[in-house]
């Protein structure tokens, strides 16, 4: 099978963004999985930390692991990592690939530590892709009422220094994107209801994106993709990772709590799951086929 820095390239040169998507049990997994093998194309599974925890490193690796031994193209990341010492433990667990986020520190700390973590895993003896970000985009995979306070663009130069002085394999910048996905409110045909689409954030910043993407030597990464109306501009721009977590959260949710209102005497975990993990996976496949081009 080939190596994510394969997968990743192949995407960068054919105008194309790898999947990630967030899991933190079976149904999310599953439906993921699911639908990028129906499609046919690769994909990336990760655990933030509070879902490492949960999961467990060593654990996660031999689910994966077990997965390509069936034949699928899947990786395992570890996302949204806030130390050197749990990064450290991701990449000797056996994680394909690792992200060190410092984007609360000061630039100059963020690149010492991001150097850190790029020098280990050159050290590793496997090849462990490296992914660190710049620029502050709000924490949480969510539905939010409000825009995040504190968002921080990431300019040009700022992205050539970084890359620059760390050597990351693969950057995420800021430009206009957030975490989480905000609501959007109806109108008085529905009773005024809030709903939640999956175009519901301010577009991201396409022209940033192509400067970024000009001015640095490795892909870029766009964290945040849930609510996102212009995912596939920013991916002609120059992204060839896009990650996705509140959406498919959200579709467990919605369809676990249907499931109850439906069949509360059902307690089954794998009758109640295959609704949520069903709704997962046509999340995950739209999503896909919009960033392979299918």
């Amino acid at each position: 099978m080939q190596t994510y820095r394969e997968i990743l390239e192949e995407a960068r040169k054919g105008g194309r963004a790898v999947g990630h998507f967030n899991f933190g049990n079976f149904e999310m997994m599953w439906g993921v999985v699911r639908a990028a093998e129906k499609l046919g194309v690769p994909v990336l599974l990760g655990l933030a930390e509070g879902e490492q925890d949960w999961v467990g490193l060593r654990q996660a690796v031999a689910l994966i692991k077990s997965l390509r031994d069936d034949g699928h193209t899947v990786f395992l990341n570890a996302d949204h990592t806030y130390s050197f010492e749990r990064v450290r433990a991701a990449i000797d667990a056996g994680f394909d690939s690792v992200i060190y986020d410092g984007a609360k520190l000061p630039t100059d700390e963020n690149i010492k530590i991001t150097k850190q973590c790029v020098d280990y895993a050159r050290q590793s003896g496997r090849d462990v892709i490296v992914e660190a970000e710049l620029g502050y985009i709000g924490e949480g995979s969510m539905v939010r009422d409000t825009l995040p306070e504190g968002i921080q663009m990431t300019s040009v130069e700022d992205a050539v220094r970084f890359v620059k002085e760390t050597g990351v394999d693969l950057f995420a910048p800021a430009v206009g994107n957030i975490h989480g996905m905000l609501k959007q409110s109806g109108n008085p045909a529905n009773g005024g209801a809030e709903r939640v689409t999956f175009d519901t954030d301010p577009p991201i910043d396409v022209a940033r994106i192509k400067e970024i993407a000009t001015a640095v030597s490795v892909p870029l990464v766009l964290h945040g993709g849930s609510g996102t109306p212009n995912l596939a501009d920013g991916i002609r721009a120059g992204i060839t990772e896009v990650h996705i977590s509140t959406e498919i959260r959200k579709a467990w949710h919605d369809a676990t709590a249907e499931h109850f209102a439906k069949s509360a005497g059902d307690l089954a975990p794998y009758k109640v799951g295959k609704e949520a993990s069903e709704a997962i996976e046509k999340v995950a496949s739209d999503r896909l086929k919009l960033f392979n081009n299918l």
